[in-house]
């Protein structure tokens, strides 16, 4: 799975169209054990703990053990419908579909954060692909809102037992994003919470502009207690609505204008294998609701076809984000005097 974003960015649309749905409505007699959140193995991802998002490029280092700063990083979904994947959210107990999440999202996603603060990633009772597609809404709603509640009780886990008052970077993907959202609002948005929010970095599904009642966008590079998000695109894809309430941020920029940024700015993607990073790899561009990109090159792109780089959001723009995150951090400490 050490080609996940190139894989994904290839079978995305067969995910959607052809995996496998949840057996009949939701059932609560269905549901999935729950998490122990005091107990590390129902975390993806901890400071202390040997995991994927440990992992780094070479030229990178792993930064955790004198970190000044916590990331949460909510991953995206990957209980799309495979082989014995038929209910409503993941179960937490199947070492296989664990051990994906390692080596796919901890692995090229989470690792951008382990030189901007210590991590932390639980695993969760995720809403199954087809939640979003879904025509049976009342099932697919309960699916989510059982994800979320797994969210909050990790989230809060966190801040009774590991944060401290650090200060924190929260990072999502696609569905992660779909429940940081309902975690800023709710302890973040216009409460005491909020003085510690570094950034966030929410990407992967349309966000709005005016998401939040107190807290905006990132305006700049520096900025900080503000949120960026993006969806990625390959150049020249029309968006399907124009749609101006969605925030786009550009990660070679860090604005929200639609000024080019070519790919001499992007410092390097992570897109396969992991193991090389790939200076150049892409541009990027303000269009609309949606972020242009031109194609990017790696072994087996001649076969990537599709105008949607949702898997790459991250991994195209992967050195950018980290640097980007590192600076916000140190701008948040001299802002607070530390």
């Amino acid at each position: 799975m050490k080609n996940w974003p190139f894989l994904l960015l290839l079978s995305s649309f067969f995910l959607q169209s052809c995996s496998v749905s949840p057996k009949g409505a939701y059932s609560k007699d269905a549901i999935p054990a729950a998490p122990d959140y005091s107990r590390d193995e129902y975390w993806a991802a901890l400071p202390w703990k040997a995991d994927a998002a440990d992992r780094c490029p070479p030229g990178l280092a792993n930064l955790q053990d004198s970190a000044a700063a916590d990331v949460f990083f909510l991953y995206p979904t990957r209980y799309t419908g495979r082989k014995g994947q038929k209910g409503w959210n993941a179960p937490l107990q199947d070492a296989a579909f664990n051990e994906e999440v390692q080596e796919s999202t901890m692995q090229f996603q989470a690792s951008i954060f382990n030189g901007v603060g210590r991590v932390f990633s639980p695993y969760h009772r995720q809403a199954h692909l087809k939640a979003y597609f879904s025509k049976d809404t009342a099932s697919a709603r309960q699916a989510f809102e059982l994800a979320y509640s797994d969210v909050r009780a990790a989230f809060q886990h966190y801040l009774a037992h590991y944060n401290q008052g650090r200060p924190i970077v929260l990072a999502s993907h696609s569905q992660g994003t779909t429940h940081s959202l309902r975690l800023i609002k709710e302890f973040f948005d216009g409460q005491p919470l909020q003085k510690q929010l570094v950034a966030a970095y929410i990407i992967g599904i349309p966000v709005k502009k005016d998401a939040f009642n107190n807290i905006s966008p990132c305006r700049d590079s520096l900025d900080t207690g503000c949120y960026c998000s993006w969806r990625t695109f390959r150049r020249g894809a029309k968006p399907r609505r124009p749609e101006p309430e969605i925030l786009v941020t550009n990660p070679l920029l860090w604005t929200t204008g639609e000024a080019y940024a070519g790919p001499e700015l992007n410092r390097g993607a992570v897109l396969y294998p992991f193991e090389k990073l790939r200076p150049g790899a892409t541009d990027a561009q303000v269009h609309g609701p949606i972020l242009w990109a031109k194609k990017p090159r790696f072994p087996g792109s001649f076969l990537l076809v599709r105008r949607n780089y949702h898997a790459g959001d991250f991994n195209l723009y992967y050195l950018n984000v980290r640097e980007n995150a590192q600076a916000r951090v140190k701008a948040f400490l001299e802002k607070a005097g530390k």
